[in-house]
Protein backbone atom coordinates (compact mmCIF):
# COMPACT_ATOMS: atom_id res chain seq x y z
CA UNK A 1 0.00 0.00 0.00
CA UNK A 2 1.57 3.13 -1.08
CA UNK A 3 1.55 6.30 1.32
CA UNK A 4 -1.30 7.82 -0.80
CA UNK A 5 -3.70 5.05 -0.36
CA UNK A 6 -2.81 4.45 3.52
CA UNK A 7 -3.46 8.32 4.31
CA UNK A 8 -6.84 7.98 2.31
CA UNK A 9 -8.22 5.15 4.11
CA UNK A 10 -7.49 6.68 7.42
CA UNK A 11 -10.74 9.08 6.46
CA UNK A 12 -11.45 12.60 6.05
CA UNK A 13 -11.66 15.08 3.30
CA UNK A 14 -8.09 15.94 1.94
CA UNK A 15 -7.37 12.26 2.19
CA UNK A 16 -10.10 11.38 -0.18
CA UNK A 17 -8.89 14.02 -2.49
CA UNK A 18 -5.34 12.59 -2.15
CA UNK A 19 -7.36 9.44 -2.91
CA UNK A 20 -8.11 10.51 -6.02
CA UNK A 21 -5.11 11.27 -7.56
CA UNK A 22 -3.77 8.17 -6.94
CA UNK A 23 -3.08 5.90 -9.53
CA UNK A 24 -6.13 4.28 -10.71
CA UNK A 25 -4.77 0.48 -10.77
CA UNK A 26 -3.90 0.28 -7.15
CA UNK A 27 -5.71 -3.18 -5.70
CA UNK A 28 -8.70 -2.86 -3.98
CA UNK A 29 -8.48 -4.33 -0.56
CA UNK A 30 -10.36 -8.08 -0.25
CA UNK A 31 -14.39 -7.28 -0.54
CA UNK A 32 -15.89 -7.16 2.76
CA UNK A 33 -19.63 -7.92 1.90
CA UNK A 34 -21.50 -5.20 4.00
CA UNK A 35 -24.78 -6.90 1.97
CA UNK A 36 -26.97 -10.06 3.32
CA UNK A 37 -27.01 -12.91 1.73
CA UNK A 38 -29.82 -13.89 -0.46
CA UNK A 39 -31.07 -17.24 1.34
CA UNK A 40 -33.69 -19.38 -0.78
CA UNK A 41 -33.81 -22.15 1.49
CA UNK A 42 -34.84 -22.29 5.40
CA UNK A 43 -33.22 -24.29 7.37
CA UNK A 44 -35.69 -27.43 6.55
CA UNK A 45 -33.86 -27.25 3.17
CA UNK A 46 -30.69 -26.98 4.14
CA UNK A 47 -30.71 -29.95 6.03
CA UNK A 48 -32.95 -32.16 3.49
CA UNK A 49 -30.46 -31.11 0.80
CA UNK A 50 -27.48 -32.44 3.58
CA UNK A 51 -29.67 -35.43 4.51
CA UNK A 52 -30.13 -36.48 0.69
CA UNK A 53 -25.96 -35.38 0.32
CA UNK A 54 -24.91 -37.53 3.10
CA UNK A 55 -27.20 -40.48 1.86
CA UNK A 56 -25.34 -40.46 -1.56
CA UNK A 57 -21.98 -40.80 0.27
CA UNK A 58 -23.52 -43.40 2.32
CA UNK A 59 -25.69 -45.83 -0.30
CA UNK A 60 -24.69 -44.63 -3.81
CA UNK A 61 -20.99 -44.02 -3.17
CA UNK A 62 -18.03 -41.86 -4.61
CA UNK A 63 -15.46 -43.70 -7.25
CA UNK A 64 -12.02 -43.03 -6.49
CA UNK A 65 -9.96 -43.57 -9.15
CA UNK A 66 -6.32 -43.58 -7.88
CA UNK A 67 -4.87 -46.38 -5.39
CA UNK A 68 -3.44 -43.83 -3.02
CA UNK A 69 -6.33 -42.37 -2.29
CA UNK A 70 -8.70 -45.74 -1.76
CA UNK A 71 -5.87 -47.00 0.55
CA UNK A 72 -5.84 -43.33 2.62
CA UNK A 73 -9.58 -44.20 2.78
CA UNK A 74 -9.34 -47.38 4.35
CA UNK A 75 -7.06 -46.26 6.88
CA UNK A 76 -9.67 -43.67 7.53
CA UNK A 77 -12.47 -46.37 8.42
CA UNK A 78 -14.08 -45.83 5.31
CA UNK A 79 -16.35 -48.56 3.35
CA UNK A 80 -14.04 -49.30 0.27
CA UNK A 81 -15.61 -51.98 -2.44
CA UNK A 82 -13.33 -51.79 -5.95
CA UNK A 83 -12.56 -48.28 -6.31
CA UNK A 84 -16.15 -47.19 -5.18
CA UNK A 85 -15.82 -45.34 -1.10
CA UNK A 86 -18.96 -45.35 1.08
CA UNK A 87 -18.68 -42.39 3.48
CA UNK A 88 -20.58 -42.80 6.86
CA UNK A 89 -21.88 -39.14 7.35
CA UNK A 90 -20.41 -38.91 11.01
CA UNK A 91 -16.88 -39.83 9.31
CA UNK A 92 -17.25 -36.81 7.05
CA UNK A 93 -18.65 -33.98 9.23
CA UNK A 94 -15.91 -34.93 11.39
CA UNK A 95 -13.01 -34.33 8.78
CA UNK A 96 -15.17 -31.28 7.20
CA UNK A 97 -14.86 -29.66 10.81
CA UNK A 98 -11.43 -29.55 10.61
CA UNK A 99 -10.81 -27.42 7.87
CA UNK A 100 -10.81 -23.57 8.44
CA UNK A 101 -13.38 -21.35 7.98
CA UNK A 102 -11.20 -18.56 6.77
CA UNK A 103 -7.38 -17.43 6.25
CA UNK A 104 -4.81 -15.38 5.05
CA UNK A 105 -3.58 -15.16 1.35
CA UNK A 106 -0.14 -14.35 1.44
CA UNK A 107 0.66 -12.59 -1.78
CA UNK A 108 4.72 -11.91 -3.19
CA UNK A 109 4.25 -7.82 -1.97
CA UNK A 110 3.08 -8.16 1.53
CA UNK A 111 0.55 -5.39 1.60
CA UNK A 112 -1.19 -7.28 -1.02
CA UNK A 113 -1.99 -10.07 1.11
CA UNK A 114 -5.67 -10.54 1.53
CA UNK A 115 -8.36 -12.00 4.13
CA UNK A 116 -10.52 -14.18 3.02
CA UNK A 117 -13.41 -16.49 4.06
CA UNK A 118 -16.30 -15.54 6.20
CA UNK A 119 -17.55 -12.14 4.75
CA UNK A 120 -14.60 -11.12 2.75
CA UNK A 121 -14.17 -12.00 -0.96
CA UNK A 122 -11.91 -12.22 -4.05
CA UNK A 123 -11.90 -11.78 -8.01
CA UNK A 124 -10.17 -13.56 -9.65
CA UNK A 125 -9.79 -13.68 -13.53
CA UNK A 126 -10.66 -16.58 -16.25
CA UNK A 127 -8.44 -19.29 -16.83
CA UNK A 128 -8.17 -22.52 -19.44
CA UNK A 129 -8.94 -20.50 -22.78
CA UNK A 130 -7.72 -22.19 -25.60
CA UNK A 131 -8.36 -19.09 -28.27
CA UNK A 132 -8.08 -15.21 -27.22
CA UNK A 133 -9.81 -12.09 -29.06
CA UNK A 134 -6.54 -10.19 -29.13
CA UNK A 135 -5.95 -6.65 -29.12
CA UNK A 136 -6.85 -6.10 -32.20
CA UNK A 137 -9.88 -8.35 -31.50
CA UNK A 138 -8.89 -11.32 -33.93
CA UNK A 139 -9.39 -14.70 -32.07
CA UNK A 140 -6.63 -17.10 -32.93
CA UNK A 141 -4.11 -19.33 -30.75
CA UNK A 142 -2.46 -17.82 -27.76
CA UNK A 143 0.99 -17.50 -26.93
CA UNK A 144 3.14 -17.22 -23.69
CA UNK A 145 3.25 -13.28 -24.81
CA UNK A 146 -0.36 -13.28 -24.65
CA UNK A 147 -0.36 -14.90 -21.26
CA UNK A 148 2.50 -12.39 -20.03
CA UNK A 149 -0.11 -9.87 -21.00
CA UNK A 150 -3.19 -11.21 -19.45
CA UNK A 151 -0.85 -11.37 -16.28
CA UNK A 152 0.21 -7.53 -16.62
CA UNK A 153 -3.72 -6.44 -17.17
CA UNK A 154 -4.97 -8.64 -14.12
CA UNK A 155 -1.72 -6.74 -12.13
CA UNK A 156 -3.29 -3.29 -13.28
CA UNK A 157 -6.70 -4.12 -12.63
CA UNK A 158 -8.05 -2.94 -8.97
CA UNK A 159 -10.76 -5.13 -8.48
CA UNK A 160 -8.83 -8.15 -9.70
CA UNK A 161 -7.41 -9.68 -6.19
CA UNK A 162 -5.26 -12.19 -8.16
CA UNK A 163 -3.98 -12.92 -11.57
CA UNK A 164 -4.98 -17.13 -12.27
CA UNK A 165 -3.01 -19.07 -13.70
CA UNK A 166 -2.97 -20.05 -17.18
CA UNK A 167 -5.78 -17.40 -18.24
CA UNK A 168 -5.37 -18.67 -22.32
CA UNK A 169 -2.61 -21.57 -22.95
CA UNK A 170 0.27 -20.98 -23.94
CA UNK A 171 0.17 -22.94 -27.41
CA UNK A 172 3.72 -22.21 -28.48
CA UNK A 173 5.08 -24.18 -25.77
CA UNK A 174 5.51 -28.03 -25.06
CA UNK A 175 2.35 -28.91 -23.33
CA UNK A 176 4.95 -30.83 -20.43
CA UNK A 177 6.82 -28.28 -19.64
CA UNK A 178 4.06 -25.42 -19.74
CA UNK A 179 2.99 -25.37 -16.51
CA UNK A 180 6.26 -23.97 -15.53
CA UNK A 181 6.28 -20.77 -17.71
CA UNK A 182 3.01 -20.26 -16.42
CA UNK A 183 3.85 -20.20 -12.71
CA UNK A 184 7.06 -18.46 -13.84
CA UNK A 185 4.24 -15.26 -15.59
CA UNK A 186 2.24 -15.46 -12.91
CA UNK A 187 5.17 -14.68 -10.93
CA UNK A 188 7.04 -12.20 -12.32
CA UNK A 189 4.38 -9.82 -14.02
CA UNK A 190 2.44 -9.66 -10.91
CA UNK A 191 3.04 -9.25 -7.21
CA UNK A 192 -0.60 -10.09 -6.24
CA UNK A 193 -1.43 -13.84 -4.82
CA UNK A 194 -1.94 -15.93 -8.49
CA UNK A 195 -3.14 -19.99 -8.74
CA UNK A 196 -1.24 -22.94 -8.96
CA UNK A 197 -1.56 -25.14 -11.85
CA UNK A 198 -2.54 -28.52 -10.95
CA UNK A 199 -2.85 -30.31 -14.28
CA UNK A 200 -0.89 -33.43 -12.47
CA UNK A 201 0.76 -34.31 -9.63
CA UNK A 202 3.95 -33.56 -10.58
CA UNK A 203 3.03 -30.48 -12.08
CA UNK A 204 1.37 -29.68 -8.82
CA UNK A 205 4.66 -30.65 -7.32
CA UNK A 206 6.74 -28.39 -9.72
CA UNK A 207 4.79 -25.56 -8.58
CA UNK A 208 5.11 -26.34 -4.63
CA UNK A 209 9.04 -25.87 -5.19
CA UNK A 210 8.35 -23.03 -7.44
CA UNK A 211 6.88 -21.46 -4.76
CA UNK A 212 8.70 -22.51 -1.80
CA UNK A 213 11.45 -20.12 -4.01
CA UNK A 214 9.13 -17.24 -3.96
CA UNK A 215 8.12 -17.26 -0.27
CA UNK A 216 9.93 -20.20 1.81
CA UNK A 217 8.71 -23.15 3.17
CA UNK A 218 8.25 -21.94 6.87
CA UNK A 219 5.98 -18.99 4.71
CA UNK A 220 3.91 -22.07 3.10
CA UNK A 221 3.33 -23.69 6.85
CA UNK A 222 1.61 -20.78 8.24
CA UNK A 223 -0.22 -19.26 5.47
CA UNK A 224 -1.47 -19.78 2.45
CA UNK A 225 0.17 -18.65 -0.51
CA UNK A 226 -1.44 -19.84 -3.85
CA UNK A 227 -4.42 -21.60 -4.68
CA UNK A 228 -4.76 -25.15 -6.97
CA UNK A 229 -8.27 -26.06 -8.22
CA UNK A 230 -8.95 -30.35 -8.98
CA UNK A 231 -12.08 -30.84 -10.80
CA UNK A 232 -14.42 -33.83 -10.32
CA UNK A 233 -15.48 -35.94 -12.67
CA UNK A 234 -19.62 -35.77 -12.30
CA UNK A 235 -21.35 -37.84 -11.55
CA UNK A 236 -19.57 -39.12 -8.41
CA UNK A 237 -15.74 -39.43 -9.74
CA UNK A 238 -12.27 -38.03 -8.56
CA UNK A 239 -9.42 -39.23 -10.75
CA UNK A 240 -6.02 -39.92 -10.22
CA UNK A 241 -4.86 -36.80 -11.84
CA UNK A 242 -6.50 -34.30 -9.66
CA UNK A 243 -6.15 -36.40 -6.45
CA UNK A 244 -2.67 -36.38 -7.04
CA UNK A 245 -2.07 -32.90 -7.52
CA UNK A 246 -4.82 -32.29 -4.26
CA UNK A 247 -2.33 -34.31 -2.19
CA UNK A 248 0.61 -31.77 -3.57
CA UNK A 249 -0.98 -28.71 -2.43
CA UNK A 250 -2.74 -29.80 0.72
CA UNK A 251 0.19 -31.62 1.72
CA UNK A 252 2.30 -28.03 2.43
CA UNK A 253 -1.15 -26.77 3.79
CA UNK A 254 -2.04 -24.97 0.51
CA UNK A 255 -5.94 -24.85 -0.75
CA UNK A 256 -7.42 -26.36 -3.11
CA UNK A 257 -11.06 -25.82 -4.90
CA UNK A 258 -12.92 -28.87 -4.59
CA UNK A 259 -15.00 -28.88 -7.83
CA UNK A 260 -17.39 -30.82 -9.16
CA UNK A 261 -18.09 -29.84 -12.94
CA UNK A 262 -21.85 -29.61 -13.33
CA UNK A 263 -23.69 -29.48 -16.86
CA UNK A 264 -26.94 -29.39 -15.39
CA UNK A 265 -29.39 -32.31 -16.94
CA UNK A 266 -26.34 -33.83 -18.52
CA UNK A 267 -24.29 -35.29 -15.14
CA UNK A 268 -27.01 -34.56 -12.82
CA UNK A 269 -30.75 -34.75 -12.50
CA UNK A 270 -32.54 -32.44 -14.62
CA UNK A 271 -33.92 -30.48 -11.84
CA UNK A 272 -32.43 -27.78 -9.33
CA UNK A 273 -32.60 -29.04 -6.26
CA UNK A 274 -31.60 -32.74 -6.73
CA UNK A 275 -28.66 -31.29 -8.66
CA UNK A 276 -27.57 -29.00 -6.29
CA UNK A 277 -27.66 -32.66 -3.69
CA UNK A 278 -25.34 -34.64 -6.27
CA UNK A 279 -23.47 -32.02 -6.19
CA UNK A 280 -22.96 -31.63 -2.76
CA UNK A 281 -22.33 -35.09 -1.99
CA UNK A 282 -19.39 -34.87 -4.11
CA UNK A 283 -17.47 -31.48 -2.69
CA UNK A 284 -18.08 -32.90 0.60
CA UNK A 285 -16.17 -35.88 -0.72
CA UNK A 286 -13.56 -34.40 -1.95
CA UNK A 287 -13.46 -31.74 0.80
CA UNK A 288 -13.36 -34.81 3.62
CA UNK A 289 -10.39 -36.11 1.39
CA UNK A 290 -8.02 -33.39 1.82
CA UNK A 291 -8.41 -33.98 5.87
CA UNK A 292 -7.46 -37.19 5.52
CA UNK A 293 -4.60 -35.87 3.46
CA UNK A 294 -3.55 -33.17 6.44
CA UNK A 295 -5.65 -32.45 8.64
CA UNK A 296 -6.38 -28.68 9.41
CA UNK A 297 -5.23 -27.70 6.21
CA UNK A 298 -7.27 -25.05 4.18
CA UNK A 299 -9.47 -26.09 1.53
CA UNK A 300 -12.52 -24.45 -0.59
CA UNK A 301 -15.86 -25.90 -1.57
CA UNK A 302 -15.87 -25.43 -5.11
CA UNK A 303 -18.09 -26.08 -8.47
CA UNK A 304 -18.29 -25.21 -11.85
CA UNK A 305 -22.38 -24.77 -12.78
CA UNK A 306 -23.58 -25.02 -16.37
CA UNK A 307 -27.18 -25.99 -17.47
CA UNK A 308 -27.24 -27.76 -21.15
CA UNK A 309 -29.35 -26.97 -23.73
CA UNK A 310 -31.93 -29.64 -24.65
CA UNK A 311 -32.10 -28.69 -27.79
CA UNK A 312 -28.35 -28.63 -28.51
CA UNK A 313 -26.82 -30.09 -25.46
CA UNK A 314 -24.87 -27.35 -25.31
CA UNK A 315 -23.76 -25.43 -21.72
CA UNK A 316 -25.52 -22.33 -21.57
CA UNK A 317 -24.72 -19.39 -19.05
CA UNK A 318 -26.59 -16.71 -17.47
CA UNK A 319 -29.79 -19.05 -16.57
CA UNK A 320 -31.90 -18.36 -13.64
CA UNK A 321 -31.64 -21.91 -12.64
CA UNK A 322 -27.78 -21.56 -12.05
CA UNK A 323 -28.74 -18.33 -10.00
CA UNK A 324 -30.60 -20.67 -7.91
CA UNK A 325 -27.94 -23.40 -7.43
CA UNK A 326 -25.51 -20.61 -6.49
CA UNK A 327 -27.68 -19.15 -3.86
CA UNK A 328 -28.31 -22.88 -2.46
CA UNK A 329 -24.52 -23.94 -2.62
CA UNK A 330 -24.08 -20.71 -0.99
CA UNK A 331 -26.09 -21.68 2.05
CA UNK A 332 -24.62 -25.10 1.79
CA UNK A 333 -21.13 -23.51 2.48
CA UNK A 334 -22.48 -21.73 5.23
CA UNK A 335 -24.23 -24.52 6.50
CA UNK A 336 -20.28 -26.31 7.16
CA UNK A 337 -18.72 -23.30 7.62
CA UNK A 338 -16.26 -23.55 4.83
CA UNK A 339 -14.83 -20.24 2.21
CA UNK A 340 -16.65 -21.47 -0.96
CA UNK A 341 -15.71 -21.07 -4.73
CA UNK A 342 -18.29 -19.92 -7.43
CA UNK A 343 -17.41 -18.78 -11.20
CA UNK A 344 -18.55 -15.42 -12.32
CA UNK A 345 -19.18 -13.49 -15.40
CA UNK A 346 -19.46 -16.22 -17.59
CA UNK A 347 -21.45 -16.01 -20.83
CA UNK A 348 -21.56 -18.08 -24.54
CA UNK A 349 -21.50 -15.12 -26.86
CA UNK A 350 -19.02 -15.68 -29.71
CA UNK A 351 -17.79 -12.14 -29.60
CA UNK A 352 -18.35 -9.43 -27.09
CA UNK A 353 -22.14 -8.60 -27.73
CA UNK A 354 -25.31 -7.78 -26.06
CA UNK A 355 -25.30 -11.53 -24.94
CA UNK A 356 -22.13 -11.50 -23.16
CA UNK A 357 -23.14 -8.60 -21.21
CA UNK A 358 -26.60 -9.93 -20.15
CA UNK A 359 -24.93 -13.21 -18.87
CA UNK A 360 -22.32 -11.76 -17.65
CA UNK A 361 -24.12 -9.50 -15.57
CA UNK A 362 -26.76 -12.02 -14.98
CA UNK A 363 -24.34 -13.90 -12.87
CA UNK A 364 -22.15 -11.65 -11.35
CA UNK A 365 -25.48 -10.15 -9.46
CA UNK A 366 -26.30 -14.11 -8.40
CA UNK A 367 -22.74 -14.31 -7.50
CA UNK A 368 -22.06 -11.35 -5.26
CA UNK A 369 -25.86 -12.34 -3.03
CA UNK A 370 -24.95 -15.78 -2.91
CA UNK A 371 -22.12 -14.48 -0.66
CA UNK A 372 -19.42 -16.61 -2.40
CA UNK A 373 -15.74 -16.12 -1.50
CA UNK A 374 -13.40 -16.94 -4.30
CA UNK A 375 -15.11 -15.09 -7.08
CA UNK A 376 -13.11 -17.08 -9.73
CA UNK A 377 -13.71 -16.66 -13.86
CA UNK A 378 -13.86 -12.75 -13.35
CA UNK A 379 -12.31 -11.23 -16.45
CA UNK A 380 -12.70 -12.08 -19.77
CA UNK A 381 -14.62 -15.43 -20.44
CA UNK A 382 -16.63 -15.66 -23.58
CA UNK A 383 -17.64 -18.61 -26.15
CA UNK A 384 -18.63 -20.64 -22.77
CA UNK A 385 -14.61 -21.08 -21.77
CA UNK A 386 -13.24 -21.51 -24.91
CA UNK A 387 -11.64 -17.93 -26.07
CA UNK A 388 -10.53 -14.87 -23.13
CA UNK A 389 -11.40 -11.67 -25.09
CA UNK A 390 -9.08 -8.37 -24.09
CA UNK A 391 -11.58 -6.22 -24.24
CA UNK A 392 -14.11 -8.01 -22.02
CA UNK A 393 -11.02 -8.73 -20.12
CA UNK A 394 -10.66 -5.11 -19.36
CA UNK A 395 -15.29 -4.11 -19.11
CA UNK A 396 -15.58 -7.26 -16.70
CA UNK A 397 -12.51 -5.75 -14.96
CA UNK A 398 -14.54 -2.73 -14.57
CA UNK A 399 -17.69 -4.74 -13.82
CA UNK A 400 -15.92 -6.25 -10.80
CA UNK A 401 -15.31 -2.88 -9.42
CA UNK A 402 -18.69 -1.40 -9.98
CA UNK A 403 -20.10 -5.39 -8.12
CA UNK A 404 -17.50 -4.59 -5.34
CA UNK A 405 -19.10 -1.11 -4.68
CA UNK A 406 -22.57 -2.68 -4.40
CA UNK A 407 -21.76 -5.52 -2.16
CA UNK A 408 -20.04 -3.40 -0.05
CA UNK A 409 -23.24 -1.64 0.98
CA UNK A 410 -23.98 1.78 1.75
CA UNK A 411 -21.89 3.88 3.34
CA UNK A 412 -22.43 6.22 6.50
CA UNK A 413 -19.52 7.99 6.85
CA UNK A 414 -21.03 11.65 5.54
CA UNK A 415 -24.48 11.09 6.78
CA UNK A 416 -24.17 14.10 8.77
CA UNK A 417 -22.11 15.77 6.29
CA UNK A 418 -24.98 15.08 3.28
CA UNK A 419 -27.96 15.99 5.88
CA UNK A 420 -26.14 19.52 7.20
CA UNK A 421 -26.40 20.11 3.02
CA UNK A 422 -29.83 19.51 3.03
CA UNK A 423 -30.51 22.32 5.51
CA UNK A 424 -28.18 24.44 3.28
CA UNK A 425 -29.99 23.96 -0.34
CA UNK A 426 -33.52 23.48 1.24
CA UNK A 427 -36.55 23.47 -1.01
CA UNK A 428 -36.22 23.87 -4.46
CA UNK A 429 -32.06 24.33 -4.68
CA UNK A 430 -29.69 22.35 -6.17
CA UNK A 431 -26.53 20.46 -4.85
CA UNK A 432 -24.36 20.58 -7.92
CA UNK A 433 -22.11 23.46 -6.09
CA UNK A 434 -22.36 22.36 -2.73
CA UNK A 435 -19.17 22.05 -0.96
CA UNK A 436 -20.46 18.44 0.06
CA UNK A 437 -21.01 17.36 -3.30
CA UNK A 438 -17.57 18.52 -4.74
CA UNK A 439 -15.49 16.93 -1.75
CA UNK A 440 -18.08 13.61 -2.46
CA UNK A 441 -19.29 13.69 -6.21
CA UNK A 442 -16.43 11.03 -7.70
CA UNK A 443 -16.68 8.98 -4.70
CA UNK A 444 -20.46 8.66 -4.12
CA UNK A 445 -21.64 7.67 -7.25
CA UNK A 446 -19.61 4.97 -9.63
CA UNK A 447 -18.49 6.66 -12.93
CA UNK A 448 -17.62 3.85 -15.21
CA UNK A 449 -14.41 4.48 -17.72
CA UNK A 450 -15.94 2.17 -20.27
CA UNK A 451 -19.50 2.82 -20.22
CA UNK A 452 -20.49 6.00 -22.40
CA UNK A 453 -23.10 8.03 -20.68
CA UNK A 454 -22.88 11.15 -22.93
CA UNK A 455 -25.58 12.41 -25.06
CA UNK A 456 -25.69 10.74 -28.53
CA UNK A 457 -24.00 14.61 -30.63
CA UNK A 458 -21.57 14.32 -28.09
CA UNK A 459 -20.76 10.60 -29.11
CA UNK A 460 -20.75 10.90 -32.72
CA UNK A 461 -18.59 13.86 -32.47
CA UNK A 462 -16.14 11.55 -30.62
CA UNK A 463 -16.27 9.42 -33.47
CA UNK A 464 -19.47 7.08 -32.01
CA UNK A 465 -17.02 4.68 -30.86
CA UNK A 466 -18.45 1.69 -29.56
CA UNK A 467 -17.39 -0.48 -26.16
CA UNK A 468 -15.72 -3.02 -28.01
CA UNK A 469 -12.79 -0.84 -29.11
CA UNK A 470 -13.14 1.58 -26.33
CA UNK A 471 -12.21 -1.31 -24.29
CA UNK A 472 -9.42 -1.90 -26.44
CA UNK A 473 -7.91 1.01 -26.46
CA UNK A 474 -8.40 0.99 -22.42
CA UNK A 475 -6.11 -2.19 -22.60
CA UNK A 476 -3.46 -0.78 -24.63
CA UNK A 477 -3.38 2.11 -22.43
CA UNK A 478 -2.88 0.04 -19.49
CA UNK A 479 -0.13 -2.33 -21.05
CA UNK A 480 1.70 1.03 -21.93
CA UNK A 481 1.79 2.41 -18.83
CA UNK A 482 2.64 -1.14 -17.19
CA UNK A 483 5.21 -1.00 -14.77
CA UNK A 484 6.96 -4.67 -14.07
CA UNK A 485 7.07 -5.14 -10.17
CA UNK A 486 10.41 -6.65 -10.10
CA UNK A 487 11.88 -10.33 -8.87
CA UNK A 488 14.23 -10.52 -6.05
CA UNK A 489 17.20 -10.88 -8.31
CA UNK A 490 18.27 -13.91 -6.62
CA UNK A 491 14.80 -15.38 -6.41
CA UNK A 492 14.15 -14.74 -10.32
CA UNK A 493 18.17 -16.32 -10.97
CA UNK A 494 16.58 -19.42 -8.61
CA UNK A 495 13.21 -19.64 -10.30
CA UNK A 496 14.76 -19.70 -13.94
CA UNK A 497 17.35 -22.19 -12.87
CA UNK A 498 14.95 -24.42 -11.68
CA UNK A 499 12.53 -24.05 -14.78
CA UNK A 500 15.96 -25.25 -16.73
CA UNK A 501 16.37 -27.84 -14.57
CA UNK A 502 13.22 -29.05 -14.80
CA UNK A 503 12.85 -28.65 -18.85
CA UNK A 504 16.00 -31.36 -18.94
CA UNK A 505 14.35 -33.35 -17.22
CA UNK A 506 11.16 -33.71 -18.46
CA UNK A 507 10.92 -34.65 -22.23
CA UNK A 508 9.38 -31.98 -23.84
CA UNK A 509 6.18 -33.37 -25.31
CA UNK A 510 2.37 -32.23 -25.70
CA UNK A 511 1.67 -34.75 -23.06
CA UNK A 512 0.80 -34.18 -19.88
CA UNK A 513 3.91 -34.40 -17.76
CA UNK A 514 3.08 -37.68 -14.93
CA UNK A 515 5.92 -39.55 -14.40
CA UNK A 516 9.30 -37.50 -14.27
Amino acid sequence: MNEVTRTARAGGRGARRAMRSAPDFEMLPALKRGIPECEVMDQSRVEQIDNASMSILEEVGVIFRDEIALADWKRAGAKVEGERVYLDRGLVRELISTIPSDWTYRARNPEKSLPFGGKHSIFVPMTGAPFLRDLDDVRRWPTIADLNMFHKLSHMSPALHSTAHHIVEPMDMKVSHRHLHITYSSMKHSDKTFMGMTTSGKNAEDVMAMCEILFGKDVMEETPVTTGNCNGNSPLVWDETMLSAMRAFVKRRQPVLCSPFVLGGANTPASVAPAVAQLNAEALSALAYTQVIRKGAPAIYGHYLSTVSMKSGAPMAGTPEISLMNFMIGQMARYYNVPWRTSNLLGGAKTFDAQAGYESAMTMNAVLHAGANYIWHSAGWNEAGMHCSVAKFVVDAEMCQMGYRMAEGPRWDDFDEAMAAVRDVGPGGHYLGHPHTLENFERAFFMPKLFDNNSIEQWQAEGSVEITQRALDRARQLLADYEEPKLDEGVNEALLDYIARREREIPAVDELNTEH
